[in-house]
C-alpha cells in the first residue's frame, strides 16, 4: 500500500491544484451557469430564486432575435472556416514548393495571430468604413484611389445575411489564416519523401501526386483545424464588438446577445444562452475527441 502511495503520490500531489482550480473555475462554474439557467433571477437582486425548469431555453427558441444571432452565427462559421482553410492551404502549399526567403514569409503570415482580437478589430473596422464615394474611407478609399469603385461596398450595414456576416469573418479569416498555414506545412514537412519518389516513378503527374498521395496525408490535420476553427467562430466576440459595437442587430451572433442580456441582469436569460453555446461547441469538440482516442488505441 505504502509502496503504492509513493509511487503516485507525488504526481497526484502535483496535479491537485490543477485539478482543483479547473473544478472550481471551469466546471464548477459551468454547474453554477446551468443551474442559473433553471431559475427565475432575471434581476440583479439578491435572494433566493424559484426553479422554471427548461422554461428559459424555451422563450429563447422562441424569440425572433435569438434565432436571428443563430443564423448570424451559422453563417460567420461557414465564412470563417472556408475563407481560413482555403488561405491556410494555399500559403501553405506556396512554401512547400519552396521559395527563397521562406522563414520571412512564415513569419510575415503568422504575425496577425500575434495582434489581440481586439486590437484587430479596431483596425478593421476602420478599413470596413462603409461610407463611398467622396466621404469614403479605409478600404473603399483604397478603391477609389486605384479607381475600382465597383469594389466599394457598404460591407457590414447593408446587403444579405451572407454579405454581412462574410465582411464581419475577414477579419478573422485574416488573423487565423498564418495558424492554419503551419498546420498544413507541418503536415506537408512530416510525409516522409519516399512517398512522392514512388509516385513519381510510377509516372504520377504533380496534380495526381498532390490530389492522391499528400492530400489524403493531410485528413488528420484538415480535421483538427475544422474543429479549432469551428469552435472559435462559435466564441467570437470581441472582434464583432470593436468593429460594429454591441447594438447592432445584422451583425449579433449569440455571445453579443448573451452580453446584452447581462448589461439588462437577466442573469437566468443570459446564462441559458451560455448554455446553448456550450451545448453547440460540445457537439463540435466531443467527436473529435472521441476519434482521436478511437485513433490512438488502434495505433
Amino acid at each position: 500500500m505504502h509502496g503504492r502511495i509513493r509511487t503516485w503520490g507525488p504526481g497526484a500531489l502535483v496535479l491537485l491544484p490543477t485539478v482543483l482550480l479547473l473544478g472550481y473555475f471551469v466546471y464548477g462554474l459551468i454547474a453554477w451557469s446551468f443551474n442559473t439557467s433553471l431559475t427565475n433571477r432575471h434581476t440583479a437582486r439578491k435572494g433566493p430564486a424559484d426553479y422554471v425548469g427548461f422554461e428559459n431555453y424555451g422563450h429563447l427558441f422562441g424569440e425572433d432575435r435569438f434565432l436571428n444571432s443563430l443564423k448570424n452565427l451559422g453563417v460567420l462559421t461557414v465564412a470563417f472556416i472556408v475563407g481560413t482553410l482555403i488561405f491556410g492551404l494555399l500559403w501553405a502549399l506556396l512554401l512547400e514548393k519552396g521559395v527563397p526567403g521562406e522563414s520571412i514569409f512564415r513569419s510575415i503570415y503568422l504575425f496577425p495571430m500575434a495582434i489581440s482580437m481586439i486590437a484587430s478589430g479596431v483596425v478593421w473596422g476602420w478599413l470596413l468604413n462603409p461610407s463611398q464615394g467622396a466621404d469614403a474611407r479605409g478600404l473603399n478609399r483604397l478603391f477609389e484611389i486605384l479607381h475600382l469603385n465597383f469594389l466599394e461596398n457598404p460591407w457590414w450595414t447593408a446587403g444579405s445575411r451572407w454579405t454581412t456576416m462574410a465582411s464581419i469573418a475577414l477579419p478573422a479569416v485574416w488573423q487565423l489564416s498564418g495558424y492554419i498555414m503551419a498546420l498544413f506545412l507541418a503536415g506537408f514537412r512530416g510525409i516522409p519523401p519516399e512517398l512522392r519518389e514512388a509516385a513519381r516513378v510510377d509516372g504520377a503527374s504533380e496534380f495526381k501526386l498532390y490530389r492522391h498521395v499528400l492530400f489524403p496525408q493531410l485528413s488528420p490535420i484538415a480535421l483538427s483545424a475544422l474543429i479549432i476553427l469551428g469552435h472559435m467562430s462559435l466564441k467570437l466576440f470581441d472582434l464583432i464588438y470593436a468593429i460594429t459595437g454591441p447594438n447592432q442587430f445584422r451583425t449579433e451572433v449569440p455571445a453579443i446577445y448573451m452580453w446584452n442580456t447581462l448589461l439588462r441582469s437577466d442573469q437566468a436569460k443570459a446564462a441559458a444562452i451560455a448554455i446553448v453555446l456550450l451545448a453547440v461547441v460540445a457537439v463540435l469538440v466531443i467527436p473529435y475527441i472521441a476519434y482521436t482516442v478511437r485513433q490512438e488505441s488502434e495505433e
